[in-house]
């Protein structure tokens, strides 16, 4: 997980993963980053990269409102590998590469 600990210059976040395979997305983020509530989830070493997509015609998984307060949930569990826990994730905006960086191990919960 060494590519996750440029959180000095990166915008860390907390995300949720539910056991049927959800994550859940702060409303700031969702609205920040995915403004179109579109994206596509790449498996890449350890970690789960969230591209944010344009418009309908490009595809990709739809970001789903959950609440009053805007926060949004996506079904990833297609690319998730087999025995992903649940749990809190940390995730960090990677400016370089346009994405959406969240570890695959669960964060310890004394850190939350």
């Amino acid at each position: 997980m060494a590519s996750l600990m440029k959180t000095e210059t990166m915008e860390s976040w907390l995300l949720e993963l539910t056991t049927q395979g959800y994550l859940h997305l702060p409303a700031a983020l969702a609205q920040r980053y995915f403004p179109a509530d579109l994206l596509v989830a790449l498996p890449r070493a350890g970690e789960i990269w969230l591209a944010p997509l344009r418009g309908p015609a490009a595809g990709g998984l739809l970001l789903k409102q959950r609440n009053a307060r805007g926060d949004r949930s996506v079904l990833i569990w297609e690319v998730l590998p087999p025995a992903t826990p649940p749990g809190p994730r940390r995730a960090v905006w990677d400016d370089d590469h346009g994405v959406l960086r969240m570890a695959l191990s669960p964060e310890p919960e004394h850190t939350l």
